[in-house]
């Protein structure tokens, strides 16, 4: 490959990264909005629902780049909604682990899976091959992404 076209399709890479990221940006809005939810609070959910099992509000601020007081305020929004439920660490009574509620949670979930099939099309003419990279590139960029929010967090804000 030139370094002419690979300069150029790193440029519609990048233009096509940008609206990608913000159609996702609204999309989750416009799930959230039909939901009656945040949309930090979506994915909160998301996370939870994705984890290997129950989380502290410490875990879920961290996995959300919020801090604890902002994160005991989203689990508080999911409890009161009946999405969370906060419950004793039976291995460590000082902890309380959030978990999700999976009757509630269907709500969601039901959402996700109606919007799912369409989404699924996206990926349907793709070999196996190409849906590992894709899948590789997700990760990658999930890996990325968490590192460049510590760089950010670590910064002082601009004026």
């Amino acid at each position: 490959m030139t370094g002419a076209r690979r300069a150029r399709l790193y440029e519609e890479l990048l233009l096509e990264s940008r609206r990608y990221l913000a159609a996702y940006v609204l999309f989750n809005q416009a799930v959230a909005d039909h939901l009656g939810l945040h949309p930090t609070d979506v994915q909160a959910l998301s996370l939870l629902t994705a984890a290997p099992g129950p989380l502290t509000v410490r875990q879920i601020a961290d996995l959300t780049g919020l801090t604890t007081g902002s994160a005991t305020r989203l689990v508080d929004r999911l409890e009161r909604g009946g999405y969370v439920a906060r419950e004793p660490d039976q291995h460590d009574r000082r902890r309380v682990l959030v978990t999700s509620v999976p009757d509630r949670v269907a709500r969601v979930t039901a959402v996700w899976d109606d919007l799912g099939q369409t989404w699924q099309t996206l990926l349907d003419d793709h070999t196996e091959d190409e849906l590992e990279v894709i899948t590789r590139h997700m990760r990658r960029a999930h890996e990325l992404s968490h590192v460049q929010m510590e760089r950010l967090r670590s910064r002082p804000k601009p004026d």
